[in-house]
């Protein structure tokens, strides 16, 4: 039985206001989490975790700011025309993101950052795009896309859609919500990753199985000081940090 991404987590030193960033961003709701150390961003209408079609935000305090290297990981959001995108960049800039510059060029999408320095892209309509909600797809970046897709292919329950040397795609079994996207850039990490996937078993299953198995595959044990939690830090083969939580 593979694992399902069920939310993006994002390190912040002021998680309330990132969040609140966040929930704004996708015209979603805030909820707080019983620590009082994270706030979880998923769609509006009441809490539904894990959102049976939705990847939420969960961001997470940490004492330490984001650095000036590029996060690797990082979310695209959709838009339905010139005009609309026009318009969300416009009113996220008024919700306090700042124009981002990493080696973009000239592209039709815009690249902003969040209030503490996290990028995210605001793409040009795609009709690609067209049904996957605010958040068109969780962008990693990669030296082997091929390398990524066997990994994540076995990793999760998501169905691959494409897969080439610069990149590969994938999208839940039921073909609905964002994409999960693999593309390959020159970059190498060297700072710990600041936003990753959270990945869940589905109802009954056994995450201690799952982590045998991923292990297996290839993933490494990742001890950030996380202590006696009911969830598991791993890295996959190229050293992107993802956490395999307790099912619910």
């Amino acid at each position: 039985m593979a694992l399902r991404p069920v939310q993006v987590n994002i390190k912040a030193l002021d998680h309330s206001a990132v969040g609140r960033f966040w929930a704004e961003a996708l015209g979603w709701s805030v909820y707080s989490g019983e620590s009082g150390e994270t706030t979880y961003v998923g769609p509006a209408g009441g809490l539904v975790w894990p959102d049976p079609v939705a990847v939420g935000v969960d961001v997470v305090a940490v004492p330490d700011p984001k650095t000036q290297t590029k996060n690797r990981v990082h979310i695209d959001l959709a838009t339905t025309s010139a005009a609309h995108q026009t318009e969300l960049v416009a009113y996220l800039r008024a919700l306090g993101a700042t124009p981002a510059h990493v080696g973009q060029g000239d592209v039709p999408w815009s690249v902003l950052a969040d209030p503490e320095g996290n990028e995210f892209c605001v793409l040009e309509p795609r009709e690609v795009y067209r049904d996957t909600g605010p958040i068109a797809a969780v962008v990693v970046d990669c030296a082997d896309p091929r390398a990524m897709a066997h990994f994540w292919g076995e990793t999760m329950d998501w169905a691959l859609h494409e897969v080439s040397d610069d990149h590969a795609v994938f999208r839940s079994a039921e073909d609905v919500g964002p994409y999960l996207e693999f593309l390959r850039t020159p970059d190498v990490k060297t700072v710990p990753d600041r936003v990753h996937l959270d990945l869940l078993p589905h109802p009954g299953g056994d995450t201690a199985a799952e982590v045998n198995r991923l292990r297996f595959l290839g993933a490494i044990d990742l001890d950030l000081g996380q202590g006696d939690v009911p969830w598991t830090c791993l890295t996959d083969p190229e050293g992107h940090e993802f956490c395999v939580l307790a099912p619910y």
